[in-house]
This record gives C-alpha cells, sequence and structure tokens, in this order.
C-alpha cells in the first residue's frame, strides 16, 4: 500500500486574509478546486519536455535566491506522473539554489513561453539532488541532478509579453554541454581574480604542466 503524500495547504494564513480583503476567496478555491492537480497535464507536459530554460526559486532561513536554469529542450525530463529532473551543469560554485535545495526542500518553478498566449505552469515542489552514476547518465554534462516532486499550477498568459516576434527560431546555446562537444569558459573565469582560484573540479581550470 502506498504512503500518501503529505501536502501543505495550498493557501497560509496571510493569502487567506488578502483574498478576504479583497473578497476573492470564492475565487481563489474555485481555481484550486479545477487547477490544482497532481499528475502532469498534456499542456504542462508539452511546455516542459520543450523548455529551453525555466525560474527557479528557493529559500532557507532568511537566505532567498531566484535563478534560471537552462539547457538544449529536453534538458528538464518528466520521469513519473507527477516527478521531472533536471541537470546542474558548471556554474559559478556559489551553490545558493543547490545549498537551499541541500537546507530545504521546498522549491517553486515557473514554466513560461514568451509568446503571449501559452498557459505558464508553475510548481510548488520538493526537491532532491543525486549524484550516483546511473542518474546523471541520463543527463550529458550533469554534475548533479535535482529531482523534483511537483504540484502543478497552470497560469493564465494575459501578462506574459510576446518577445518571440515573427520567428520562433532560436540559435543553440553556446554554453550547454552536448555529446561530443565542449562548451567554452564564460568570461568571468578569466577576470583576475577568479583566473587562479577555480575549484580544482573546474572543465576550465589551468592545467599544471
Amino acid at each position: 500500500m502506498t504512503t500518501p503524500i503529505e501536502r501543505a495547504p495550498f493557501y497560509h494564513g496571510g493569502m487567506r486574509e488578502l483574498q478576504d480583503r479583497f473578497d476573492g476567496r470564492r475565487v481563489a478555491d474555485g481555481l484550486e478546486k479545477h487547477r490544482l492537480h497532481f499528475e502532469f497535464w498534456e499542456q504542462d507536459r508539452t511546455l516542459i519536455e520543450e523548455a529551453r530554460f525555466f525560474f527557479i526559486a528557493t529559500s532557507y532561513q532568511d537566505n532567498v535566491d531566484c535563478s534560471m536554469r537552462s539547457g538544449d529542450p529536453g534538458f528538464v525530463k518528466i520521469t513519473g506522473p507527477d516527478t521531472i529532473e533536471y541537470p546542474e551543469y558548471d556554474g559559478n560554485n556559489m551553490y545558493r539554489t543547490l545549498g537551499n535545495i541541500h537546507r530545504n526542500s521546498n522549491v517553486g518553478l515557473l514554466f513560461v513561453r514568451f509568446d503571449g498566449k501559452t498557459f505558464r505552469t508553475r510548481i510548488r515542489g520538493k526537491a532532491t539532488i543525486h549524484d550516483d552514476a546511473e542518474t546523471r547518465s541520463r543527463h550529458h554534462g550533469a554534475k548533479v541532478v535535482v529531482r523534483v516532486t511537483c504540484e502543478i499550477f497552470p497560469n493564465c498568459p494575459r501578462y506574459v509579453p510576446d518577445l518571440m516576434g515573427a520567428s520562433a527560431s532560436v540559435p543553440p546555446n553556446q554554453f550547454v554541454p552536448r555529446p561530443g562537444y565542449e562548451p567554452p569558459a564564460p568570461e568571468w573565469k578569466s577576470r583576475d581574480y577568479l583566473k587562479d582560484v577555480l575549484s580544482k573540479y573546474d572543465p576550465h581550470r589551468k592545467r599544471e604542466t
């Protein structure tokens, strides 16, 4: 028998106070009842599987952070009815996102296509960090892999700007790891105050001869 997942209430007291102040509780309850879901809908799957980026919010005590993760389409993988995985590539060694997740598994994700018409997919999730070889093998270039169990809530695109114009063609990002391709070093790694202190694991660290 599967143990049910314990889920926090979708709205906390502060949200309820503002809903009541502006007479929005009935709308909020209707949206929770009819739009909140715990398995990906087809529109979620399409947006996530085609995404070249998403935004992620994390926190631990007073440390709050919002960042973006990006890659080629398919870099975020749907691995279960309510589960996704994404790779953490070579970064700047601050570990703000991963560090927060290491201490607090609660995350918020936003998948959005800037075309002015596609529904956004908002996710409230529980994240875990995985560095075993089997998991990393599913994500080329991954330092570690983050797995997120999701509660999914779609938002209308009313205020999403159309930044795609007449063409949706976007060239590949030169910094994304791909089989048979070594990404160049970003500019910041050559700065005088950083170039000699890069991590010993950094792929762009100058090798001693």
